[in-house]
């Protein structure tokens, strides 16, 4: 990941649960969106627009951030070590 360049205004913190949830709306006409649904509160991903190469390249890093969350969340599920300390 890239440093951040901008100082971060406000952090908000969803967490996983039996309610939370996620699906992809892929839209043949329209930009798709993504949503994570957390009980009463849902964030929508999407496109301000057509889409661009910028929009790809988030895209791309969202499926890879995403993918290291869940092996992340295997490990400690698991117990299996990660090198980066103990494992839960």
């Amino acid at each position: 990941m890239t440093r951040r360049r901008t100082p971060r205004n406000s952090v908000i913190r969803l967490t996983t649960g039996h309610a939370a949830r996620t699906m992809n709306h892929p839209f043949a006409r329209r930009e798709p969106v993504l949503a994570l649904d957390f009980g009463a509160t849902s964030v929508l991903v999407t496109t301000s627009g057509p889409v661009t190469a910028e929009d790809l390249e988030f895209a791309r890093q969202l499926a890879r951030e995403a993918h290291r969350f869940a092996r992340s969340v295997e490990r400690s599920f698991y117990g299996l070590p990660d090198g980066k300390g103990m494992a839960a």
